[in-house]
């Protein structure tokens, strides 16, 4: 349940929005925007609920309407991400979620324009894009003959990972409080618990840390690696998210 202050938000938010659209009816009006009965009427909703919401009442706000008010006010993807927070829903389409097969642009570029590792990662975690670099620093994962490029199947079942990352099992449940962060984004995602239930299945440590319940922000920091001939490299891990596809992850490794 929301308190005063954040309904309060939630409607001054979505007052202002309202105001904001151009009314498709000719001739001036005393108010800018639409008024409540029009943006009522295209999202489908009550104008009297309409009317509660904007003045900070306390009303029933579900995933639909809220989504169906999204469409009506013309939210951008950030603005629609803004209006869940505040009424504290999740977004059903970030729940539904339709990937993109092919990495976008600005991943590609980025990964390109570096001599460092890099790569990116699609919202299952798998590898859609990398550099020489990285695959240089992880040839059980990024092998061009390798057709399995799922980052937590390559670090929790690979017994090649726990060779060459140093402090595996730390940096192996760190990694998995990391991806459940964004679990928490697709619960509805078939792929993603058919993905957790194999690697719960297939790796005694995954099922342990699952079962632990840890979440993690998804940071940078030092990071080594044990590579025949060359011994411990040393790198320090930048991520970062493209504005353009959030659902995708860009990795940077600089060496230290």
């Amino acid at each position: 349940m929301l308190d005063l202050d954040q309904r309060k938000s939630l409607g001054e938010f979505i007052r202002a929005h309202r105001e904001k659209l151009v009314t498709e009816r000719g001739g001036r009006r005393r108010t800018p925007g639409l008024r409540r009965e029009e943006l009522a009427e295209r999202a489908g909703i009550s104008a009297t609920w309409c009317a509660w919401i904007e003045q900070g009442r306390q009303v029933q706000a579900s995933q639909d309407a809220l989504a169906r008010l999204a469409k009506a006010l013309e939210l951008t993807r950030a603005e629609r991400a803004y209006l869940f927070e505040l009424a504290a829903r999740r977004d059903p389409d970030d729940e539904a979620g339709t990937p993109m097969d092919d990495a976008p642009a600005s991943l590609l570029a980025a990964v390109t324009a570096v001599q460092h590792p890099a790569y990116g990662l699609d919202r299952y975690w798998n590898a859609c894009c990398w550099n020489s670099a990285a695959v240089t620093l992880f040839p059980g994962w990024l092998d061009e003959d390798q057709v399995e490029k799922n980052l937590l199947r390559y670090v929790f079942l690979d017994p090649s990972a726990q060779e060459r990352i140093v402090d595996w099992q730390v940096r192996a449940l760190r990694l998995l409080g990391e991806f459940r962060a964004d679990y928490s984004h697709a619960l509805r995602d078939p792929a993603i618990r058919s993905l957790v239930e194999t690697l719960r299945a297939e790796s005694p440590l995954f099922d342990q840390g699952w079962q632990e319940q840890m979440v993690l922000d998804r940071e940078g920091g030092e990071r080594e690696f044990l590579l025949p001939g060359r011994g411990i490299l040393k790198f320090r891990q930048f991520n970062f998210r493209p504005t353009d596809r959030p659902d995708c992850k860009l990795v940077f490794l600089i060496p230290q």
